[in-house]
């Protein structure tokens, strides 16, 4: 069996030296999804990125999207023609929200079909972008297992969460899921 490609997707602004996300690429080797422009997100343009990036990767893939980017995630699993191992869906910023950013609006609609993949949504009691209500609607409605950590914010670089090892053992979780079944 080939190993795991594990592909970070950050959400808007990128993920900064701090965040979880930057140290995974750096001390396990995860690669990052690149996108033209961080601070003006076009959907289609990330979803494009996105696309090429899971196709480009060698073998199985896990993404692990933050924010912004678990919607990207959701509005490409529609289309998506490659199976994935699996997504960690990291604090799914509420892109139907009326105040949340206008840099996120574009991708509103969230698209609320099964993910035809393993996923897990990791959740926090005091995200100012999502309510802990609403992402376990997205859980549910994604086929998702929930997983509630806390009140630790936003699971950004502001959370202080190092490498985040919780994160990592359910990226392990999904990878391993793979290996056992072949089936993503």
């Amino acid at each position: 069996m080939q190993a795991v490609t594990i592909l970070t997707v950050p959400g808007l602004g990128s993920s900064g030296p701090a965040h979880w996300q930057t140290r995974w690429e750096q001390h396990y080797g995860c690669r990052r999804v690149e996108q033209r422009d961080w601070q003006h997100p076009v959907c289609a343009d990330w979803l494009a990125a996105l696309d090429a990036a899971v196709s480009a990767a060698p073998g199985p893939v896990v993404l692990v999207a933050h924010s912004l980017a678990c919607a990207t995630v959701a509005h490409w699993a529609a289309t998506a023609t490659r199976p994935l191992a699996g997504a960690l869906l990291v604090g799914p910023a509420d892109v139907d929200r009326r105040a949340q950013l206008p840099e996120v609006r574009g991708f509103a609609p969230m698209p609320l079909a099964r993910l035809p993949f393993p996923s897990i949504v990791v959740a926090s009691e005091n995200d100012e972008y999502v309510s802990l209500a609403r992402a376990t609607e997205f859980a549910a409605a994604w086929g998702s297992r929930l997983v509630n950590v806390g009140a630790l914010g936003h699971l950004n670089s502001e959370s202080e969460l190092g490498l985040w090892p919780q994160g990592w053992a359910l990226v392990q979780e999904l990878a391993a899921g793979f290996a056992t079944t072949g089936v993503g």
